[in-house]
Formats: C-alpha cells, sequence, structure tokens
C-alpha cells in the first residue's frame, strides 16, 4: 500500500515547502502561480511531482492534485501543515484497521484547538460530517477517482462562493455510498494561525454563500439546514443579527442561484 500527499499552495518559488511540512513520503505539489510549468525529483528518497499553474481557485488547484494523484492512498493537505514523523505509517496502519473504509479522517494539532477534535473512532453519515475540514482527510484513491467525485470549484478560496468545498466533496462521498471513518489519531501540526483568506465576519455575502452551499448539499432540505444553522449558531452574530434576519438573508442566496 503506497501513500502521496496531495498539496495545494500558492506563490512558492523554490522547494523549500517540503522542508517546512516535513514531508516524508510521495507527494504532489499543486502550486497556484504566474506559471505553467512540471517538475519531478527526488526528496529523501521520495518522489515529488510538482506542478505550478497559472490559475486560481482551491477547488481547481486540489483537483489538479487528484487527478494526477497515482498512490493507492492520497492524503489531502495545506501549506500550513507540519507533518508528524511516521505520518506515513500512521495512516496506513489505519487503513489496515478499517479495511473497509474508503476515507479516514483523521486530528491535527493546534496550540489553541479550533477544529473539532475526534475523541474516539466512529463512522461519519449525513448527521456528522460538516464539522470537518479537507486538509485531514486521507482516502482510498481508486474509491474516489472510479466515483468520480471531486472538489466542487465553485466553492473555497479563489472562487464565487467563499467555502464549502471540503462540505461537498464528503458529501459526494457520501451520496456515493462511501465508507467514511473518523479516528482520534493526529497526523500533523498547523504551523502558524494566519490570516483566513475568505472569512472576513459574518456579512450578508457569508450567509448568502452558506445558504448556496446547503443548497447544493441538498436541494430537498436546503431551507432546513439554512435554518438549524441560524439557530445552531446565533450566539456567534446575536449582537447584530437575529435568527430571523440570517435565515432571510440564506434564503436569499438559495433563490438567487435558483435563478
Amino acid at each position: 500500500m503506497d501513500l502521496e500527499v496531495l498539496v495545494a499552495t500558492m506563490n512558492q518559488n523554490d522547494h523549500s515547502l517540503l522542508d517546512r511540512m516535513n514531508i516524508q513520503s510521495d507527494a504532489i505539489i499543486a502550486n497556484q502561480a504566474s506559471k505553467y510549468e512540471m517538475e519531478e525529483f527526488k526528496y529523501k528518497d521520495h518522489k515529488i511531482r510538482w506542478f505550478s499553474f497559472g490559475e486560481r481557485g482551491v477547488g481547481l488547484n486540489r483537483n489538479n492534485a487528484l487527478m494526477r494523484a497515482k498512490a493507492d492512498i492520497s492524503v489531502i493537505a495545506d501549506d500550513d501543515m507540519i507533518y508528524v514523523d511516521n505520518y506515513r505509517e500512521i495512516i496506513k496502519e489505519e487503513f489496515e484497521r478499517y479495511p473497509k473504509a474508503d476515507v479516514i479522517i483523521f486530528n491535527l494539532i493546534e496550540e489553541e484547538p479550533e477544529r473539532y477534535i475526534i475523541k474516539k473512532p466512529y463512522k461519519v453519515g449525513y448527521t456528522n460530517y460538516m464539522r470537518f475540514g479537507a486538509a485531514r482527510i486521507a482516502f482510498k484513491t481508486k474509491s474516489i477517482t472510479k466515483n468520480n467525485i471531486f472538489f466542487n470549484m465553485h466553492f473555497g478560496g479563489g472562487t464565487e462562493h467563499s467555502a464549502g468545498e471540503d462540505v461537498l466533496f464528503l458529501t459526494e462521498c457520501l451520496k456515493k455510498g462511501l465508507s467514511i471513518m473518523a479516528v482520534p489519531v493526529s497526523i500533523a501540526y498547523l504551523s502558524e494561525v494566519r490570516e483566513s483568506t475568505w472569512f472576513k465576519g459574518y456579512t450578508d455575502k457569508f450567509f448568502k454563500d452558506k445558504g448556496v452551499l446547503f443548497y447544493y448539499i441538498s436541494k430537498r432540505w436546503a431551507y432546513l439546514l439554512c435554518l438549524q444553522f441560524a439557530i445552531r449558531y446565533r450566539q456567534k452574530f446575536k449582537k447584530k443579527r437575529s435568527v430571523i434576519e440570517v435565515f432571510k438573508i440564506m434564503v436569499e442566496g438559495i433563490r438567487r442561484e435558483q435563478n
């Protein structure tokens, strides 16, 4: 069982990223820059394929790497991660432990935890999958490619809808019947707390984009998903907006998309 890390990054001018991320396996680097270029070289006895693309959009960038993935296991990565030593063996052990799993979701280590922490192994389904970002996901490559699952190129940084490509990716995995496991195993540190490229506060655009995201998750249940979101996260915006106001803005985003 071989493994490749698929790194989405921007504006890299040299190969120092490999050292910063502690890459200890084969990897594909999808670098959005101002040129089109492909390099293939060895790094600590591992095969690195480095692609530079003169285009923007995180979903597109992840797809550029995914389309070229060849290993049995692919691991999604961002460039602000530092992998733990022996991560390759750690990830492979989990796929051996859960041989029926097509996708396994891991923990990331943060100095001040903000992301959901997996505390015990469990099967991921429709009631609990929206809590996970892309850069903690590993999958059997053929399970994804044979089911024609890719990242939506209209969501995420650099696109018209600021976030959600990771949620839609997992949505497609569930719709295609793939088995997803969450495990309490950490594979990487987040190296820095950097300003989000897409979150600019609880603005009208944030809520409209969220409404559109729910519409693409489920056209049938989109309005209910908007309502539960407005209720569940009301503490975050209650000083400026009511639940009803937020719900109406999200519905506006849906209706614009429908037209």
